[in-house]
């Protein structure tokens, strides 16, 4: 099966807006805001922590799904330094971005590493005191759904998938870190507590669909949807995955 890794380097239809959810460069949103009314996706995109891809290449999907009438922010955040500053951006931009843009009903999404921090977003009550980007309360979203997601982060410490991605990002492995594994793995936080559905590859080489499969058996109300298709496949809007995508999404948005 072909990769659809041109997706890295194609050039999407640009945002309506870009804004800022805070002073630094990357503290940044692409937005798109069709006519209507209905729930904003916040987007996360991967590239598994590190500052090698940005935004750019999930800007196809942010603008396909605008133009069936979804409001997008598709975000950026810090990567490749403090793994405290990529969760904190996260959630700022999580808490900032729906009221910058006059929506209150909102449906995470994200891409592989991006797809960690979607499910990680919906979970962030859950930290352990003292995490970065810990809230009291649960966040204001009304589901979630996680494209090829790296649900586990130690067992991607494990499997050393993209040449120690997780140890690079955290610093070592989980006996060393135990606090910061704790602070940023969904795994650990139980299912989130509202619908959330994970789409993945069963021939993703990049983010292996067992991830998935672990994560949906130990986590109750947590759906895997499986489909025939590589890693990139889940956010190509010219790829056969991509109407299921676009089915479970309309289901979490109510549509």
């Amino acid at each position: 099966m072909a990769e659809h890794r041109d997706i890295l380097t194609r050039t999407a239809p640009p945002p309506d807006t870009t804004l800022r959810y805070g002073e630094l460069p990357d503290q940044v949103a692409d937005v798109w805001l069709p006519a209507g009314s209905g729930p904003l996706v916040l987007c996360w995109h991967g590239g598994y922590w590190r500052p090698a891809h940005d935004r750019s290449y999930t800007g196809s999907l942010a603008a396909d799904l605008a133009s069936r009438g979804y409001a997008v922010a598709n975000l950026e955040y810090r990567r490749g330094g403090d793994w405290a500053d990529t969760m904190l951006d996260v959630a700022a931009g999580a808490d900032a971005v729906p009221g910058l843009v006059g929506r209150t009903e909102v449906v995470y999404t994200g891409h592989s590493a991006g797809g960690h921090l979607a499910l990680w977003a919906a979970l962030r009550h859950r930290l352990p005191d003292g995490a970065p980007g810990r809230r009291a309360e649960p966040p204001a979203v009304r589901g979630v759904l996680a494209l090829a997601p790296v649900a586990e982060v130690a067992e991607a410490y494990r499997r050393h998938l993209d040449l120690g991605a997780a140890r690079d990002f955290l610093g070592g492995a989980p006996r060393a870190y135990p606090e910061r594994y704790a602070a940023v793995d969904p795994a650990g936080l139980g299912a989130p507590e509202v619908p959330t559905v994970l789409v993945h590859g069963r021939a993703d080489g990049r983010v292996p669909i067992a991830l998935s499969r672990e994560y949906a058996a130990h986590h109750e109300g947590v759906r895997l949807v499986e489909v025939d298709a590589d890693h990139f496949a889940v956010v190509d809007p010219e790829s056969s995955a991509w109407p299921t995508v676009l089915t479970e999404l309309a289901a979490l948005a109510g549509r």
